[in-house]
């Protein structure tokens, strides 16, 4: 028996020893401040506690469904080319009204059957096809196809994304789906100091495109329409460029360029910062992949001495002649762009381009003098509460109070060890699912000390009561701990950010006081009998 004791001993001890070193680590110092420093080392503060930026970003997922029905635009008009097919106008006439929408007008009628057959091949697991008489078709894309783009175009903003945001070195952002369904993302950014920054990174679309251009610069778009006879040609479309597009302090005019680009949005393999060899003004040096460095060497090759327009989120950011083959590499120097600009559009550029716009909806910023404020209050809280428990304990169940009192404090040393070893996020709602585990272990003990009161009356002898006790108080505990554990677990699974938080928080907090509750307190009950001459009787 004292064998069996001494070994549940030295497994708490050990214990205990594990997850002080979890909460602290190894302390450069015993001091206030150097134990303080330890814990935020190994416990993070989330955004209430911390300060920083908090936002709820829309993604304009209308935009990445007409991309793409503009990209089949142009994979039909190839196919039917290739089938000998041509003469007609395959486009996307409504990206903003019908983002799904593709019409063919024109087409020869000697073809109209070769043409259906090369829609229902290609085309007709994606879009509903109609034929209007035998010259025009119209391509409607099918609500669940459009429903699962727009669906993968918020995945891939959260990822793209959580890498911008990752690459600025924010500690324990928040990067989530907001309102389950929708469009819209949480953000959640503690301790920036930069949000302006942030924002402009997150934002950019980082869309880099090369188009031939056809004509211009005109100074404004009313002198671009006139000049190509009022209309925009179907097959092309009018930028504006940044000031200092076409040579040093040129100003901001309009260009006409090919619709389709030539390469762009994942061809870029990688980006880095540098600057102009000639100049010494900051560029960004960009790389493409294989096949697109393959793709753009022909295209260069085929348009030596044409005009080359390189397009950053809709503005013409450079407009160079075609002097010989380009592959793989080239650079972007145009607006008088500074370092800091160089290095962000690189890293915009190596984690991808958003597949659509981003709105913000909502923006706020919590100060740090406000996050400190919460974590005293939450502190002060905590420490009040706990105490006011301890103090209880000991007058209500005397000797066995000092039983629950261990188990308590040891519960919490767990709990903020698991947090440390995880590099949990501590929230505002995470100090409060502390002070909730506090609570549900000390419901935990009472019931065990009124069952062994309810057996002492019964008039059993001390070690069969505390065997009784803890036995028939079981089960109850467990049923009230899965039942809680299933709530923290749905608002996990549901929840964002701080409510997340204290869902973790929460759940490690039961998990170990079903180990300080029932195993710590019976060892304890068991040291102490242990003590005791045989019958003799225990405080409680």
């Amino acid at each position: 028996m004292r064998t069996n004791l001494r070994a549940k001993t030295i497994l708490i001890v050990v214990i205990l020893i594990a997850f002080v070193y979890g909460i602290f680590g190894i302390p450069k110092g015993f001091s206030g401040a150097a134990l303080q420093t330890a814990i935020l080392n190994r416990i993070q503060l989330g955004l209430d506690l911390k300060g920083g930026t908090h936002l709820i970003l829309q993604v304009m997922t209308d935009e990445a469904v007409a991309a793409q029905a503009a990209q089949d635009a142009e994979t039909i008009q190839g196919d039917l080319q290739q089938n000998g097919i041509t003469g007609e106008q395959v486009t996307n006439p409504e990206p903003k009204q019908n983002p799904g929408l593709v019409t063919i007008q024109g087409a020869p009628a000697a073809h109209v059957q070769d043409i259906n057959s090369v829609l229902q091949q290609q085309f007709s697991q994606e879009y509903t096809i109609s034929q209007n008489g035998n010259t025009s078709w119209t391509l409607q894309m099918k609500p669940t196809v459009e429903t699962q783009m727009k669906q993968k175009a918020v995945t891939q903003s959260i990822e793209v994304i959580r890498q911008r945001v990752d690459a600025l070195g924010v500690t324990s952002p928040v990067v989530a789906p907001y309102n389950l369904g929708s469009d819209q993302i949480l953000v959640e950014l503690p301790g920036v100091d930069d949000p302006a920054r942030v924002r402009n990174v997150i934002q950019s679309t980082a869309k880099l495109e090369f188009h031939l251009v056809e004509g211009g610069p005109w100074p404004d778009q009313q002198s671009a329409l006139q000049a190509i006879g009022g209309s925009v040609p179907y097959d092309s479309e009018l930028v504006q460029s940044v000031i200092g597009a076409s040579g040093p302090g040129s100003p901001a005019a309009w260009y006409e360029v090919t619709k389709v680009p030539v390469v762009g949005g994942t061809d870029i393999r990688d980006a880095q910062p540098g600057t102009n060899p000639n100049t010494n003004e900051p560029q960004v040096n960009f790389y493409l992949t294989t096949s697109a460095g393959d793709k753009f060497g022909r295209f260069t090759t085929a348009n030596k001495g044409k005009p080359l327009g390189i397009v950053l989120d809709n503005r013409l950011q450079e407009v160079a002649t075609i002097n010989d083959t380009i592959r793989d590499q080239g650079t972007i120097s145009g607006g008088g762009i500074s370092m800091q600009e160089a290095k962000d559009l690189s890293l915009m550029l190596r984690t991808g381009a958003l597949p659509a716009s981003i709105k913000y909806l909502q923006e706020s910023t919590i100060g740090p003098s406000l996050g400190m404020d919460s974590i005293h209050a939450g502190v002060m809280a905590s420490i009040f509460g706990m105490s006011a428990v301890l103090i209880f304990m000991l007058i209500y169940y005397k000797g066995a109070g000092i039983n629950a009192d261990l188990a308590l404090i040891l519960n919490l040393v767990i709990l903020l060890g698991f947090m440390g070893y995880t590099h949990s996020v501590l929230t505002l709602p995470g100090i409060a699912g502390v002070i909730l585990t506090v609570g549900m272990g000390v419901d935990s003990n009472v019931l065990i000390f009124e069952r062994i009161r309810e057996e002492l009356r019964a008039g059993k002898a001390p070690s069969a009561a505390v065997d009784q006790g803890f036995a028939h108080a079981w089960t109850t505990i467990l049923d009230t701990h899965v039942t809680t554990v299933v709530s923290a677990a749905i608002l996990f699974i549901f929840g964002t950010g701080a409510v997340r938080g204290f869902a973790v928080t929460l759940t490690f907090g039961l998990l170990a006081n079903l180990f300080t509750a029932v195993f710590v307190s019976r060892v304890i009950f068991e040291a102490n009998l242990n003590r005791k001459q045989r019958g003799e009787a225990i405080s409680i």
